[in-house]
């Protein structure tokens, strides 16, 4: 992790100072060392050591992994109104660390028969401290850039991929090394090892304390978004030809660049127009009368919503790598006795090969055909992602049927202890797409939903790409549940996600389902990205020029 950090420094901070120095990537470094020692193995403890069902102990993770991406929205509300992203990711830190003591005190001082609870409270324990660190951390780093600096501003742009690049090096490292020994040596060690690197972060962090840019606080934003929504119905049927006085530019809260008028969601236009009411009154009502900017800033969060909702299905597809892919990897021939879980690396190898290859070559190639500074845009980049994940399901399910004609083949069917001989190798295609989907969507949704919302409310768009994760973790919870309703004829028989018998099972239906219900989900991205409309700002000129 020392190497990606100095490689980091290089890349990104060109111009900046010592005060500057990055050690806050090691904090979100040795996060992704910790969340994915926990995780990336997660569903073999809870089926293996806890005894539930595979579709059982899918469901707990999926639900695990949604929560804690849901409550980033509440960390990012805090962080971005009341307590500053800094003193955020400190008090997260330490409670993830609890977390993580506790959930190592589970495995190794608690009798099995009375882990559950206490295993299951430190999971969630470690979710709230997900809460405060995930939306913050990035968003701090970012915030290191001065943008009024060129140099900067346009370093910032491939910040996104190579920020990316560390989180990638802290989960590979930990599926590498913390899952080889949860399996051979001992869960208590597996699970001791994220508590020293994140006390070793938290140090590192601290030391640095002084040298931070830090963004103040400004109070809830969601009051100037709500003024807006209720200024705009009281003024409903006001006319901006007939009734209005002209509009209001004056804003005492702004204290980012003034935002261009755009033609969206018109009805909130209503907001900013002075009518008779609004010059008699002695001192503007901020309910009733909003400034053109702020009623600009609800639009962009209006503009970000169809994009959010339309990545839902990308992160059911992704929630599959640390449930299902596991499970088939853990019915196959395994070379060398590596964990089933381990395979999960191959898509963590598969971003660190294609981030730079990505950033230094196909950037600038498609910069010289598109004239546009990041070769394409960030909307092209998540739809090809998106695109990208469907294939993940096809090639998953035609591997899936494979598999399963093989255990037919050698009788395997009723025997799901068995080996079926086939080489886990053959997963690795499904690894690698997931990987090249992550490159594209992933660092495309955390750029856009920084970019893309008002400045005070960066951490609340980082929250909300991340909240895409736990929305689709959930539906994966549930499209497991409806599917297994839906394939048990009337409760009689076993359904395509059946048991503890993987064999048995149609996973590749599964598969099929999920492929399916991608691509609409792709068709309403590509239809909702058509009509987006980037974040312009207004130039000293009367001209705008795109954020």
């Amino acid at each position: 992790m020392l190497l990606t950090d100095l490689l980091l420094c290089k890349h990104l901070h060109v111009t900046m100072s010592w005060r500057d120095k990055p050690s806050y990537y090691f904090v979100e470094m040795a996060e992704r060392f910790a969340y994915y020692g926990v995780s990336g193995n997660l569903m073999s403890y809870l089926n293996n050591v806890l005894g539930m069902p595979i579709s059982t102990a899918a469901k707990n993770v999926n639900v695990w992994h949604g929560v804690s991406a849901i409550f980033p929205l509440l960390g990012a509300f805090l962080a971005d109104s009341y307590i500053g992203r800094f003193n955020t990711i400190l008090f997260s830190s330490i409670i993830y660390l609890v977390g993580l003591v506790l959930l190592t005190i589970s495995v190794s001082a608690i009798s099995l028969a009375h882990r559950k609870p206490i295993f299951f409270l430190a999971l969630y324990i470690l979710s709230v401290g997900e809460g405060g660190h995930k939306p913050c951390v990035q968003t701090f780093a970012a915030d290191q850039f001065d943008e009024n600096v060129p140099e900067e501003k346009l370093a910032k742009s491939s910040f996104f991929n190579w920020w990316f690049l560390g989180i990638v090096v802290g989960s590979t490292s930990a599926i590498l090394v913390v899952i080889y020994v949860q399996e051979h040596i001992g869960w208590a060690i597996g699970f001791g090892m994220p508590v020293v690197a994140v006390a070793g972060a938290l140090c590192i962090f601290l030391i640095g304390r002084k040298t931070y840019r830090r963004a103040v606080p400004v109070g809830s934003p969601f009051n100037r978004l709500m003024q807006v929504v209720v200024a705009a119905v009281r003024k409903r049927h006001v006319s901006e030809m007939q009734d209005g006085q002209g509009l209001c530019y004056h804003d005492e809260d702004r204290t980012a660049p003034a935002l261009a008028r755009t033609n969206q969601f018109k009805f909130l236009d209503k907001a900013m127009i002075i009518d008779e009411t609004d010059v008699s009154n002695q001192k503007r009502n901020k309910w009733r009368l909003c400034s053109v900017n702020q009623v600009e800033e609800v639009k962009l969060i209006f503009r970000l919503f169809p994009i959010w909702i339309s990545c839902f299905m990308f992160a059911v597809v992704i929630s599959q790598l640390g449930t299902y892919f596991t499970k088939q990897g853990s019915t196959m021939v395994r070379s060398f006795k590596i964990p089933a879980a381990t395979l999960q690396v191959i898509t963590g190898f598969t971003i660190l090969i294609a981030v730079p290859i990505y950033d230094r070559l196909l950037v600038p190639m498609a910069r010289k055909i598109t004239k546009h500074p990041s070769g394409i845009t960030i909307l092209q980049r998540m739809g090809v992602g998106i695109f990208i994940s469907v294939l993940t399901m096809v090639v998953a399910a035609l591997v899936e049927a494979k598999r399963i004609s093989i255990a037919k083949k050698h009788g395997l069917i009723d025997a799901p202890k068995s080996v079926v001989p086939m080489a886990i190798w053959w997963l690795v295609p499904q690894y690698v797409l997931s990987g090249l989907s992550d490159v594209f969507t992933v660092i495309g949704m955390q750029e856009l939903f920084y970019n893309q919302v008002p400045e005070e409310m960066r951490s609340m768009g980082a929250a909300m790409y991340i909240s895409t994760v736990g929305v689709g973790s959930f539906m994966s919870s549930g499209v497991i549940s409806i599917v297994q309703i839906i394939s048990s004829r009337n409760g009689k028989e076993e359904g395509w996600l059946a048991g503890n018998n993987l064999n048995r099972a149609h996973l590749d239906y599964f598969y099929w389902v999920l492929a399916a219900l991608s691509g609409l989900s792709l068709c309403f991205y590509v239809w909702v990205a058509r009509g987006f409309v980037y974040k312009k700002i207004e130039c000293d000129d009367n001209t705008s020029a795109e954020a």
